[in-house]
């Protein structure tokens, strides 16, 4: 068995946290996760820089990239809307992430847009993506559950992804647990659900709860090709109350190399990664493998 994992730890491992490292750490970051094998990292995020500090520059970390760059690995650029993208485009992503809420009380604080306004700029993305010949992924934010609307029914998320996949299906739906809440039997619903509208599916988890592991194991056993994690469990929500970090790329490649997932990423070259990282932090990460040690019988 075979999986992707996408190192999310540039953008939405960093977008939250108090110390904004400056441009050329942040590609510093990428060009060290690109060396440990990932095959796909989220290294920038075209948002605005008001209300997102530490996602500032990002055609400047893209630049500081661009001579680095690993043939082979997958350099992709969140976007929220128009105007995101064509940054993203011209900054010279491989990738388009687009995301938007699955509550209309989440997507006003997130994006200033509903639910329904967000699909149908997710529509227009995925056709301007098709003509520019960009590969497009669409994440689905707080498909769980909102931080201020509670609950998320499965129905009310794969309602959207039946009509995306109607309108013209993007390259992969991501299911994204925002603030935690998921538990293993609503992701296998989602993830099931997403296959079997014939959906390339992927899934993004915060180990909010302590359930980001579990679930990422369900979503894989459901059908998912592709896991976002954030390296030494760094991350978190700034428009999502007490949201905390992502699963962290190090417990999970851990995990999958015990299983025989094949990932192609390195654990110890990743665990410095990690260390680096928490340094410039200033603080300890989450990540408990870095800690604990890599167990004798299971290496990557």
């Amino acid at each position: 068995m075979k999986v992707t994992v996408c190192d999310v730890g540039p953008r939405d491992g960093l977008q939250n946290e108090s110390v904004v490292l400056p441009t050329s750490v942040r590609a510093e970051l990428v060009n060290r996760l690109a060396a440990c094998g990932l095959p796909r990292i989220e290294a920038v995020s075209f948002v605005n820089p008001r209300l997102v500090p530490a996602m500032a520059e990002a055609e400047s970390v893209m630049a500081s990239v661009a001579s680095s760059r690993v043939p082979g690995v997958v350099y992709a650029g969140l976007v929220l809307n128009e105007k995101g993208y064509e940054r993203a485009l011209a900054a010279g992503v491989d990738e388009i992430h687009y995301a938007f809420a699955m509550t209309d009380e989440f997507g006003l604080r997130n994006q200033n847009q509903t639910s329904e306004q967000g699909l149908e700029v997710g529509q227009g993305l995925i056709q301007r993506a098709r003509n520019d010949g960009k590969p497009i992924t669409v994440s689905f934010i707080v498909s769980f559950g909102c931080p201020f609307a509670g609950r998320v029914p499965a129905s009310r998320v794969l309602g959207f992804a039946e009509r995306l996949m109607a309108s013209g299906p993007p390259d992969e739906i991501c299911v994204a647990d925002t603030i935690g809440v998921g538990v293993p039997s609503a992701v296998r619903e989602l993830v099931g659900g997403l296959r079997s509208l014939g959906a390339v599916a992927g899934a993004h988890f915060h180990n909010t709860r302590n359930t980001g592991y579990a679930n990422a194991l369900a979503a894989l056993e459901a059908g998912a090709s592709a896991l976002d994690a954030s390296v030494g469990g760094t991350g978190g929500c700034p428009f999502a109350p007490r949201a905390t970090g992502n699963i962290a790329t190090e417990d999970l490649v851990y995990m999958l190399a015990g299983m025989g997932v094949e990932t192609g990423v390195q654990l110890e070259p990743l665990l410095e990664v990690s260390r680096w990282l928490s340094e410039h932090l200033g603080k300890e990460l989450p990540a408990l493998v870095g800690k604990a040690g890599v167990f004798p019988s299971i290496a990557s």
